[in-house]
Parts: structure tokens; C-alpha cells; sequence
């Protein structure tokens, strides 16, 4: 680790915007050196202390969050998409036992990688889990931020009918396992004015499982080199009283140049595949941004007429006309490469990042395939969780199950996976 961090790099690990950080210089809660050429705004190591989610940084040395599991911990997927937390949970040592996918090219990946899970592809309004109960002790789920309609003071399971997190909620309250965790974006904790993210956390307890203190993971410090964040929800059975510690994070930031050459990541540099192009107009632009650089770095003109009527808006819209540069994380990765307004161009050739690049950038081996077009290859690995982030937090979720099945003395749970009956309708 470094002695000096710039505004960006410490807006970065403390998941705060710049102008948050410019405030707190000014006021005083934070107070930033100058650099005497740049002038720009830097941060001795030491300043960071005050802060705890900071204290992995001022360790003598990562300790890792592996654990290997004292029993076979089977796993339900929920939205599983191309697989990318499922890989993480596998690498962890937990059994995928069944998937569900409504998207058909995404469960045919999963599918085409690992032929020996149970792959449900249907609507999860569509189905009953009743046949699972009791015999799985993890269910996961990346489930779509939806608002709920409100119901008095207590927001209960049957007021967020009709949204995904409902369906979510359902096959927990129907299969019991020992702890859910669902998955969503940063933008939830606001949603609603964070009365979303509240009711989820009612409906959980209404249910039979105490809600954690959702958790922001940013995926540079578990082994991606993305700066790609996701909020994370935990329940735990009420009748389980062991406490579940979120993985910690590594010092160690992992750059593009990591993920797409031979290294510490992969073995080595990222096969070549098929992948999208710019249009002319847009190329045109991109070819006069630098490696690192954004469309501030382009001539005022261009500036103007590329960005329109948001030249005139606020904010630093940092994510549009952006080149990645070789010696940082990329941005985070979209569904669509070469989309308007959040591109994210190779260092050194003005195109998008391939299918296998995406890929790596999202930590997927290079041996899974992707089903379907280009355009649905890109589509499933943006959606996709990390699997190096997947894998730290199913090593949390080993390290609580060894807890939970050794102080209840539960029994391991075994079933031929070709003999459980799923029955399709609710």
C-alpha cells in the first residue's frame, strides 16, 4: 500500500462522491494536502485510520477470507443469470443444487458449463419450491429493484405482490434455509428514499429471518479489477444465533492490465473473440481521448457538440467518451459496450472490449461459455455478479454455516438431485 491517495482513489474506498470529500476538506472533517505542482487535492495514509471500513489497509498483511466448508452446503439460485455468483459460490466449496433463469440464452449457459445442475428455466411466478424445503441451507438472489405500494406503518410480504422481491421472499418463507442473501445494486439503498430497501428488510422479518445491515461491496478489493459495487442483504433463520461476518476486503487492486494480460489473474493474456464496433462518428471521437482520459480531454468544441445539451449540465459524467487505461480497474461494465454515454474503449485500439475481455474483466474463467448472440453474450456478462466476489462472499457464508451446523448439531444434507420433484405452479 502507498503513503499518499488522491480525491478519487479515497472517494473509492470509502464509496463516497468527490464533492462529498471536497466538503469534508472544507469543513474540516477531512482536511486534503495539496500537490505542489498540480495542486490537486492528496491524503496521507494516516488520515484514513479514522475510518472503519478502512483497517484492512493498516494490517500487516491480507489473511484472505478463505475457509474450507465441514460439510456439503447446498446452495438454491434464484436470477441466476450466465452464472457468475454461482461460480463464486462453487469456488467456495458450497453445491449449486438448482438454478432458476427466466432468460433463455442465460440458462443455456448454465447449462452448457455444468450440465449436472438443475437448471429451472420458467418465470419464478411459475414455480414451487415446496419440494426443496428443509433440504437447502443457502438461497441466493440477485432480484430486480422494484418499489412497493405501502400498507400502513409495517410493509408485509402480501403488499410487495407483484414485484420480483415478493417471488424472492416466497421461496425463502418456502424452502427455510439457514440464511438468505440477496444481491441488488448501490442505487437501492436510496430507492424510494430507502423505504424499499426498509420494507425488504420488514418483509424478511416477517418471514421468520432477522435482516443484517445491508453492506456496500466494492468489487476492486475482493480480487476484480472493476469498480463495480453491489449492495448485499443477509437474513438469518431466526431459531440460528450465530453471527455472519461479511468478507473483508484485500489490499491488493487489481488493474485492466491484470485482467486481459498474463499475470497474477490468469495464466494467460485473454483469448481473442468476437466482439462490437463503434460507429464511424463515435470512433472518430474516441480516437482523440487518451488512455485514463474522458471527453474532457477533447477540444472544447468537440466536447460541446459530443455531449450536447449535457455539456451544460452539472456533475462530472466521467463514465462518458472514457478510455481505460492499462494501471487502473476498469469502470464498471455495462450490457451494452458501445451504448451511448458509457463507453468503455480499450486502452490502446478505439473499439469496446470483446466478449472474452468483458469476461475477464467480470473474473469469469475462460472456459465458460456464453450462449446466444454477441449482443446477449455482452448482456449476460454485464448483469452478472462478479465471480471473485461471488467466491469471497460464499467463503463468509462457509465460515457461518461450520459455525451454525457444529453449535445446533445439524445433519448433513444429502438427496439425489434427479429424484426431487418440481412441481410448476404456485
Amino acid at each position: 500500500m502507498k503513503d499518499y491517495y488522491s480525491l478519487s482513489e479515497v472517494a473509492d474506498l470509502l464509496g463516497k462522491s468527490k464533492e462529498t470529500l471536497r466538503r469534508w476538506d472544507n469543513n474540516g472533517k477531512l482536511t486534503a494536502f495539496r500537490e505542489p505542482m498540480s495542486n490537486y487535492r492528496i491524503y496521507r495514509k494516516e488520515q484514513l485510520k479514522i475510518f472503519d471500513e478502512l483497517e484492512f489497509m493498516f494490517t500487516p498483511k491480507d489473511l484472505g477470507n478463505q475457509v474450507t466448508p465441514d460439510h456439503n452446503y447446498p446452495v438454491l439460485e434464484l436470477f441466476a443469470g450466465a452464472g457468475g455468483l454461482a461460480i463464486g459460490m462453487e469456488k467456495a466449496g458450497l453445491k449449486c443444487v438448482a438454478l432458476n433463469e427466466i432468460d433463455h440464452w442465460a440458462a443455456e449457459t448454465l447449462r452448457i458449463n455444468r450440465p449436472q445442475w438443475k437448471v429451472i428455466e420458467d418465470d419464478i411466478r411459475k414455480v414451487s419450491f415446496a419440494s426443496y424445503k428443509n433440504k437447502i441451507d443457502v438461497v441466493t438472489g440477485g432480484f430486480p429493484c422494484q418499489a412497493f405500494s405501502y400498507a400502513g406503518k409495517k410493509l408485509g410480504l402480501e403488499d410487495a405482490r407483484g414485484t420480483l422481491f415478493y417471488e424472492f421472499a416466497r421461496v425463502v418463507d418456502e424452502v427455510r434455509p439457514l440464511v438468505c442473501v440477496g444481491e441488488n445494486v448501490r442505487g437501492l439503498l436510496n430507492h424510494d428514499e430507502g423505504r424499499t430497501l426498509a420494507g425488504m428488510k420488514s418483509i424478511l422479518d416477517e418471514i421468520g429471518y432477522k435482516p443484517l445491515d445491508e453492506r456496500i461491496l466494492k468489487a476492486i478489493f475482493y480480487n476484480v479489477p472493476q469498480k463495480r459495487e453491489r449492495l448485499i442483504l443477509v437474513g438469518i433463520r431466526k431459531d440460528i444465533d450465530i453471527d455472519f461476518s461479511y468478507p473483508k476486503p484485500y489490499k491488493k487492486i487489481y488493474t485492466l492490465k491484470d485482467a486481459l494480460k498474463a499475470g497474477e489473474l490468469y495464466p494467460t493474456d485473454v483469448p481473442e473473440s468476437e466482439g462490437s464496433l463503434y460507429p464511424k462518428s463515435k470512433r472518430d471521437i474516441l480516437d482523440k481521448v487518451p488512455p485514463g482520459g474522458y471527453w474532457r480531454d477533447l477540444p472544447l468544441d468537440l466536447q460541446m457538440k459530443y455531449m450536447q445539451k449535457s455539456f451544460y449540465l452539472g456533475g462530472g459524467k466521467t463514465g462518458m467518451a472514457r478510455r481505460i487505461s492499462w494501471d487502473e480497474p476498469s469502470l464498471t461494465l455495462t450490457c451494452s459496450p458501445a451504448q451511448k454515454q458509457t463507453e468503455r474503449c480499450h486502452p490502446d485500439e478505439t473499439r469496446p472490449f470483446t466478449v472474452r475481455e468483458y469476461a475477464r474483466i467480470q473474473t469469469f474463467p475462460d472456459e465458460w461459455k456464453f450462449a446466444g448472440s454477441v449482443s446477449n453474450q455482452y448482456k449476460q456478462i454485464g448483469n452478472a455478479v462478479p465471480c471473485n466476489l461471488g467466491k469471497e462472499v460464499g467463503y463468509s457464508l462457509v465460515r457461518f454455516l461450520n459455525e451454525a451446523y457444529k453449535a445446533y448439531g445439524l445433519e448433513e444434507k444429502s438427496f439425489d438431485l434427479d429424484q426431487v420433484a418440481m412441481e410448476f405452479s404456485v
